[in-house]
């Protein structure tokens, strides 16, 4: 594991990330969903719109680290409302 440099912010990171796959898998074979219609107007399952947050939440952590001289903490909150934002109404 020479190859990267893991440290535990990295290793949590990714745990979390492996969790959430995880529990919406076994949410979507537990509870299966019928897609539901947006305000983008396009179909979308429980799973389309994690990966809208994720998405959404990579260019929103980018973007703070790149404009901003904030404690990256702040990102974090914002991120949360997105992923609010996204799963009630997308």
């Amino acid at each position: 594991m020479e190859w990267m440099a893991w440290t535990w912010p990295t290793a949590v990171f990714f745990g979390i990330i492996a969790a959430t796959l995880i529990t919406f898998t076994v949410l979507a074979i537990k509870y299966p969903e019928v897609p539901r219609h947006g305000v983008l107007g396009i179909e979308t399952t429980r799973g389309d719109r994690l990966f809208i947050t994720l998405l959404g939440s990579a260019f929103i952590n980018l973007a703070w680290l790149g404009l901003l001289d904030a404690p990256q903490w702040g990102a974090l909150v914002v991120c949360l409302f997105y992923a609010f934002a996204v799963f009630r109404w997308v």
